[in-house]
């Protein structure tokens, strides 16, 4: 499976789970893929102010200093945002291979 968090998965899944209030949930440090997803946007303070990076039902790549780039949705419940990253501590079998 290319997604699961397994020794041989190109990807690991990390799962934020974004929430209305506030900046939103902080997306933890790293690099990621994130698929479109309704009412859930990335923003990102620049020190003084915040600013979308990706818009609600919109996918992109995003890259996260783990203190300044939050997933936040505009649903009242809250929703689950799944992130891939690539699996970099572990050989990868397949077609990735040197």
């Amino acid at each position: 499976n290319a997604t699961a968090n397994t020794a041989g998965a190109y990807f690991l899944t990390t799962t934020v789970a974004a929430v209305s209030t506030g900046n939103g949930t902080v997306i933890p440090a790293g690099v990621y893929l994130m698929f479109p997803q309704a009412n859930t946007s990335v923003i990102a303070n620049n020190g003084s102010s915040n600013a979308t990076l990706i818009a609600a039902n919109t996918g992109g790549v995003i890259i996260s200093d783990g203190v300044n780039v939050f997933a936040k949705t505009a649903n009242a419940g809250g929703d689950t945002v799944t992130l891939l990253a690539t699996n970099g501590g572990t050989a990868v079998s397949g077609t990735y291979n040197t």
